[in-house]
């Protein structure tokens, strides 16, 4: 029998010394920004915001609280800081397509006040057409134009009324026109009078009167000519007057923005459109609204489209922008076209079209998390469209499920060059990756997160500095060295191993903030070890109700664990049990019995269906390592079964594997096992024992049973020995262990487990297959030899019995 061994309380957890630290408290260390431990992540958001090529944008991946979203902040404005601040963007009527809006790219700045200019220039155009206008220069050639006209329009009626009367006839103005009346004797005839008159004189005036009717027909043909000619004479004198305002006006702005041709051209386009519209600015009064209490709009708005949307303005920029949009909607994103309700319908124009999250990162950087883009309807499918056409063209998104299509802006799109970076879960990432092809060409950089790193000098000091910088941020107490040295043991424990720390800032983070109020609970001008000790216990006991309530349930009886005895054909095993926030160890008794038969090994949990994959892998191949050992020169004839007692759920995990090959030797060679010694591990066909995860939690919760029922000197619990590098285990149990009241013991193979258990060799097998006789192996050996020989009696036996049957 090989020696025991157990492990050095230098072993159950990696004591952080406070000695090692060249401060008292916190307050004494130096802040500076710098991104925790994260280099693979570092270098890979460096390489994707520097790379310029098209289809580089970034998917920072990583758990909650890994930093992802400071490292990627803290990089960008790094390179962003040195980056030229991008230009403004400005929306412009389009007079050719009033429903196409033009966008026009200016210098960062000056879209502002290009704005402002705009406003002041229609202002100015007011006062100046309006002042040309009521001028006493214009009102007399306006007056010379239409003497003029008057003075030709009364010859030709005068030489009208003159043939008129050569031929008997009197001209009158109605509102009609001219007509003409006959005379007789000198007086005017009247239709009842011209109705009296005889035939030949009645025919007689006819005639006359269609002559005349010729001549005034051209009379009055030659007037319209001279209306039409007064008022292109006027119009013509109108533009004039009207260039005079303006001209000198917006040749100013063409002077100030001459190096920017679209404004030039828009401003050529608007001195058209402003005289061709005149009227709009000599402040006459609109005409009545023909529907009673109703107004036609506005006149400000008539002067709407000569104004300018400061669409995206960097003018206070400095550097690059960096956009954080928390709210990644689809309008929010490519921006929108708001409405106002006006006479029962909705009315917008290009003034009322607003930016999104693309436009105002143009040049820059987009921060979006992964999860609320694909939230959000269409979202995704926008973001996609951006990174492969290289513009955003803000559109309703309802036009798609309309079935009438209605009139609404396309406003002209505006080329954007963003660097977009996805924050999310690496699962987020492995999805897209697989299920959309098009997410491998737009975002070819992964930035991945670890959740935990190297617990080395350097690192722990990045500890040390973060500890500092969040206590000094959030106004925290002071730590001294010592809780300081606390909390670097419990990032340990986070990631349970004594070589690494927790990456998982969010989580040291909040048991900084806890442990500082406990400490001014207490009155504490600094925060000590003992305070953040409470507060990992406090947080414990916030979330343990339910292990505390299994162990009362072990303690009354109710669940039957026994940690004192020595029981043949039983061990206790330990689950972990986890319910989110929290999980802990509880011990589980792992029965066996074995009795004739060939049904081989038999799992009691997979043929209730209470059994994992994983659990049923670890039965399988305790069948191969009973196979291994013992069937080498003879079958392996048994029957036997396994069984998780008073369990109601579905067993996961192969980490029990090791106490259920214990379980079954103890039963074929009937010998008792120790019930204060709790198993733990899998294992390999070979006997090899594995490692498992919780090894914390599940020596704590066996400890806890056993310590509620009394502790006697021989309770511990057998681990695998590559699992030592992940203890982190309280000092309640390295106090326990030191005073020899609780063990831990490391093992590598079945072997050294059952010595442990059992008290017994198991022996070494000889050359003809056997082993030694009173080792657990030999004894095992020999039960199975006893029911395989059995077996073939009873087999013989029974033909032999139903023959002498069917003779009688």
């Amino acid at each position: 029998m090989t020696k025991l061994k157990e492990l050095s309380i230098d072993k159950l957890r990696r004591i952080c010394k406070a000695k090692n630290f060249k401060f008292k408290t916190t307050n004494e260390i130096k802040v500076s920004e710098k991104i925790l431990n994260q280099q693979r992540a570092a270098r890979a958001i460096d390489f994707g915001l520097r790379i310029k090529d098209k289809g580089y944008n970034i998917f920072a991946a990583g758990l909650l609280g890994t930093g992802r979203n400071t490292a990627v902040s803290s990089a960008i404005e790094k390179i962003a800081s040195t980056q030229p601040a991008p230009g403004d963007w400005c929306y412009v009527y389009n007079f050719d397509h009033p429903d196409e809006p033009k966008a026009i790219h200016l210098k960062a700045g000056l879209g502002e006040e290009f704005k402002k200019d705009m406003n002041k220039i229609i202002k100015e155009l007011k006062i100046s057409i309006s002042r040309a206008f009521d001028g006493k220069d214009y009102e007399e050639r306006k007056r010379h134009i239409v003497k003029k006209f008057q003075e030709k329009r009364d010859k030709l009626v005068a030489d009208l009324e003159q043939k008129a009367g050569s031929r008997g006839f009197k001209m009158k103005q109605t509102s009609t026109g001219l007509i003409s009346l006959p005379l007789f004797k000198g007086k005017a005839v009247s239709p009842e009078k011209f109705e009296s008159l005889n035939k030949e004189e009645r025919e007689k005036i006819e005639k006359e009167r269609e002559e005349l009717q010729l001549e005034m027909s051209d009379a009055i043909r030659e007037i319209r000519n001279l209306e039409k000619e007064i008022k292109l004479q006027v119009e013509k004198l109108d533009k004039r007057i009207a260039l005079f305002a303006t001209e000198h006006l917006i040749e100013e702005l063409k002077q100030k923005y001459k190096d920017y041709v679209d404004i030039i051209k828009h401003l050529e386009r608007l001195e058209e459109d402003v005289i061709d519209n005149i009227d709009s600015f000599r402040g006459k009064e609109p005409l009545p609204f023909p529907i009673p209490g109703l107004a036609l709009p506005s006149p400000q708005k008539l002067f709407t489209k000569y104004r300018v949307n400061a669409f995206v303005n960097n003018k206070e920029m400095v550097g690059a922008p960096i956009i954080k949009e928390i709210n990644p909607t689809y309008y929010n994103l490519v921006g929108r076209v708001e409405y106002r309700s006006q006479l029962g319908s909705m009315t917008t124009d290009f003034t009322m079209m607003k930016p999104g999250a693309i436009h105002l990162a143009n040049g820059g950087y987009l921060i979006i998390q992964a999860l609320d883009l694909l939230k959000n309807f269409m979202a995704w499918e926008a973001i996609k469209r951006v990174i492969e056409t290289g513009q955003v063209k803000i559109e309703d998104i309802n036009e798609q499920f309309r079935l009438i299509s209605t009139v609404t802006l396309k406003p002209q799109p505006i080329p954007v060059n963003v660097k977009i970076i996805l924050v999310g879960h690496p699962l987020i990432y492995h999805l897209l990756y697989v299920l959309d092809e098009d997410f491998r060409k737009l975002f070819k950089v992964k930035a991945d997160f670890s959740m935990l790193m190297d617990r080395t000098s350097a690192q722990v000091d990045s500890y040390v500095h973060f500890i500092s910088i969040t206590s000094q941020h959030e106004k925290l107490l002071s730590f001294t060295n010592q809780a300081v040295a606390k909390i670097v043991e419990y990032g340990s424990r986070l990631v349970e191993d004594q070589d690494k720390l927790s990456a998982r800032f969010l989580d040291i983070a909040n048991l900084l903030r806890e442990a500082s109020y406990w400490a001014e609970s207490a009155k504490s001008n600094v925060v000590t070890a003992n305070h953040v000790t409470k507060a990992i216990e406090e947080k414990i006991y916030r979330s343990d109700m339910i292990e505390e309530r299994l162990r009362e349930l072990i303690k009354d009886g109710s669940f039957l664990i026994d940690t004192k005895s020595k029981i043949a054909g039983q061990v206790n095993g330990i689950s972990v049990i986890d319910v989110g926030d929290y999980a802990f160890g509880l011990p589980s008794r792992i029965t066996a019995r074995a009795y004739m038969g060939q049904k081989g090994l038999v799992d009691i949990q997979r043929e209730a269906k209470l059994g994992g994959r994983i659990h049923s892998k670890g039965v399988m191949i305790i069948a191969g390592y009973f196979g291994e050992k013992f069937a080498q020169n003879k079958p392996l004839a048994v029957s036997a079964s396994l069984s998780f007692e008073q369990t109601y759920c579905e067993i996961e995990g192969d980490s029990a594997s090791s106490a259920e090959i214990y379980a079954l030797m103890s039963t074929l060679s009937n010998l008792p096992i120790e019930q204060g010694i709790a198993v733990t591990g899998s294992v390999d066909q070979r006997g090899n024992i594995q490692s498992i995860g919780a090894v914390n939690e599940k020596i704590e919760g066996f400890y806890h049973v056993c310590k509620q029922g009394g502790l006697n000197g021989r309770q511990g619990v057998v681990i695998p020995e590559s699992n030592v590098r992940n203890l982190m285990l309280k000092e309640e149990i390295l106090k326990a262990v030191k005073d020899k009241k609780f063990h831990i013991y490391p093992i590598k193979t079945i072997e050294e487990g059952i010595e442990i258990l059992t008290g017994k060799s198991t022996g070494i097998k000889k050359a003809d297959g056997s082993y030694p006789k009173n080792t657990v192996f030999g004894l095992v050996d020999k039960k199975l030899t006893e029911l395989a020989e059995g077996l073939m009696k009873f087999s013989k036996d029974t033909p032999a019995k139903n023959n002498k049957r069917k003779n009688k």
